[in-house]
């Protein structure tokens, strides 16, 4: 029979000794509940591809049209004349349009085509130039995130898996929906738009999953991630500095 665990009551105090318990917070719940923000949520989109011909791109309008229709406020960042990572200074103006973009925005979408089973390698260096930090400030943690993927052959989940790692890594919140077109030359008319289909159905499903999470968690993302590692580590820094004032 297993063994019930309770934290209730003076017999079973909790016994974390390898916590600090000057870091450790209760959860907060009106902390959770701030009013919402009224203004439009603000939604960048990136594509991975710069073909004439661009699935990805195509894929990637679509969404923003969805989104306008649900709403949101939408830019695109077209990632032509960007340089490889390491390639340019950080001041390189395109270098700085995506991280102003970035830190502007407060949900993305991500659209890859599939190429040698991964994303591309224009779609990585966008990720690549966001850095984790700039000075105090984290240009993606807390953001909300969708992911999608177009491919030349039958239905693959390769590319959405890697972004969904890369998200996952930039600290963000990706929505369980995502989207894979298989055959994308198929899915869209001469018109650059995509035919009705099961496949659009699911990107409509994705775009309205995306402004559902981004209006909860838009207002108390700063709640959601504030961590007891990182308040422990910002707590020493500031004891060494302290320390060092008093030689």
């Amino acid at each position: 029979m297993a063994k019930r665990f309770s934290t209730r009551g003076e017999s079973a105090l909790p016994d974390n000794p390898a916590a600090d318990p000057r870091h450790l917070r209760k959860l907060d719940i009106e902390a959770l509940q701030r009013p919402f923000s009224s203004h439009p949520p603000r939604i960048l989109i990136l594509y991975g591809s710069l073909r004439q011909v661009s699935y990805s791109r195509l894929l990637a309008q679509e969404a923003g049209r969805l989104l306008e229709q649900f709403g949101c406020e939408v830019r695109f960042f077209d990632p032509s004349g960007l340089p490889l990572p390491d390639d340019a200074p950080v001041s390189h103006p395109k270098v700085q349009e995506l991280r102003q973009l970035s830190e502007w925005s407060e949900g993305q979408v991500w659209v890859s085509p599939e190429r040698h089973g991964a994303i591309t390698g224009i779609m990585k260096a966008q990720i690549d130039w966001i850095p984790l930090t700039i000075g105090s400030i984290r240009p993606t943690q807390g953001k909300t995130l969708a992911v999608m993927q177009v491919s030349g052959g039958s239905q693959s989940f390769n590319a959405v898996n890697t972004l969904r790692l890369l998200g996952r890594w930039m600290r963000m919140i990706t929505i369980p929906n995502q989207s894979s077109v298989a055959k994308a030359y198929q899915e869209f008319g001469s018109d650059g738009r995509m035919k009705p289909s099961s496949y659009y159905d699911r990107v409509v499903d994705v775009c309205e999953e995306l402004v559902k999470f981004t209006l909860l968690t838009r207002d108390v993302s700063d709640y959601l991630v504030d961590r007891y590692s990182e308040r422990k580590e910002e707590a020493g820094k500031l004891e060494k500095r302290a320390n060092l004032r008093s030689i």
